[in-house]
């Protein structure tokens, strides 16, 4: 029994190794059709080598990879397990078929249910949950199945007891890896961005200023040449155009600069709502013009230490994204919600625009990279750049077509 206990254990093993040996160090870590396709091996497998005890009962261990399925993938991810969890179970035969078929229904219909408020739980959570609804999943199939043949004497309780405790374990043991490599993927990101707003920062330190000194020299003689009454009006055009474009460069330089700007002459002790007011007034109008509602709300009294100047560039950078996303779609709803959970001040700005797919969502931050065209990415990664010198931390979620939801988390 022991040994195909540990057999079975092996089996749930494979996926998490599968990932951490190939995977874990790509781009993108995981792709969900060889998850999906990995866990339905381990149940095949589970199932083809169930644990016999000696008082003749026999379980397996098919279950955990499917509730896992369900808690992390949703009903998409989990309905091809079902699928070949219940093909292959027919084959196999047996007494115990009608009964499986129909608790492994009842758990594709209850358990993905819960997969959006399973995830957004914090890492100890979602291990907690996970082996409690392993061991109540595991705990209800008993008792079904011991009600239906009869046989609720000692063997059977004895039964019980072993399924439940395993079940119990080994969910939280291979809870614990994946939160481990769900853990190390996110370091390895912000280790990333963190280094990537650190050579931006000392190339703005090193180039921004000599680039801003001949723009400015350059611009001044274009706007006296363009006073001038002795040029044509097609040349006067030609020096507007000049100024324009030497105007663009300039922004950009400025928003080079704003990475190796000093904080200490603009910090503030605050909780943020006269920078969440001013800049919801100054995006106001430009919302407006776009056909743009915006809903804001504040309910939050921790302080925190910050770069004002920085905190209402980076607000409005965010805003102003959201807006130009609903540009396509002739208006939508930009929504600005700011309050506090557990000594973290939340900052959600959620948009209804075209939204990004994983890839773009992926990129975001990065420099140069910008999902409009005329964009230099600029924007986004002084956003990063502003949140990261607070210890801050942006998650993403998006949809396209749907929009897209930014939440911010500053600890305090």
């Amino acid at each position: 029994m022991f040994e195909t206990l540990l057999l079975n254990f092996l089996f749930l093993l494979f996926p998490v190794l599968i990932v951490v040996i190939f995977f874990e160090n790509r781009v993108y870590p995981y792709n969900n059709k060889l998850l999906v396709l990995m866990s339905a091996v381990t149940m095949v497998l589970c199932i083809a080598k169930p644990i016999r005890l000696e008082m003749g009962y026999i379980y397996d261990l098919r279950y955990i990879p499917f509730i896992l399925v369900a808690l992390f993938g949703g009903y998409r991810n989990v309905i091809p397990l079902y699928v070949i969890m219940n093909i292959y179970r027919f084959y196999v035969g047996g007494a115990g078929t009608l009964p499986s078929f129909l608790f492994s229904t009842a758990v594709l219909l209850l358990v993905p249910y819960f997969s959006k408020r399973f995830i957004k739980r914090s890492s100890n959570r979602r291990i907690f949950w996970a082996a409690a609804i392993a061991t109540l999943t595991m705990g209800i199939y008993l008792m079904i199945l011991g009600t239906m043949t009869g046989k609720l004497d000692k063997q059977f309780w004895t039964l019980t007891v072993y399924a439940l405790m395993t079940h119990a374990v080994v969910m939280s043991i291979i809870m614990i890896l994946i939160e481990q490599i769900i853990t190390n993927i996110k370091n390895r990101d912000r280790i990333l961005q963190s280094e990537r707003l650190n050579v931006v920062s000392e190339l703005a330190a090193s180039v921004s200023h000599e680039i801003r000194n001949p723009l400015t020299v350059t611009s001044g003689f274009l706007q006296l040449l363009n006073k001038s009454t002795s040029i044509t009006p097609e040349e006067k055009e030609y020096v507007q155009l000049s100024l324009l474009e030497l105007n663009r460069a300039e922004k950009i330089v400025s928003d080079y600069l704003s990475f190796a700007k000093p904080q200490s002459d603009n910090m503030v002790f605050s909780n943020m709502q006269a920078e969440a007011e001013y800049t919801k007034n100054i995006i106001m109008p430009y919302a407006s013009i776009h056909k743009v509602e915006v809903k804001f709300s504040f309910d939050n009294t921790l302080n925190k230490s910050y770069d004002k100047n920085q905190i209402q560039q980076c607000l409005i950078n965010l805003y102003k994204n959201g807006i130009e996303a609903m540009r396509d779609k002739d208006g939508g709803i930009l929504t600005i919600d700011i309050s506090e959970k557990k000594q973290n001040i939340l900052i959600t700005i959620r948009d209804t625009g075209i939204g990004m797919t994983k890839e773009e969502i992926s990129r975001l931050g990065k420099p140069y990279y910008s999902t409009k065209e005329e964009g230099t990415g600029l924007g986004m990664l002084m956003a990063y750049s502003t949140i990261n010198k607070v210890k801050g931390n942006i998650e993403v979620e998006s949809e396209k077509g749907r929009g897209t939801t930014f939440l911010i988390t500053i600890p305090t």
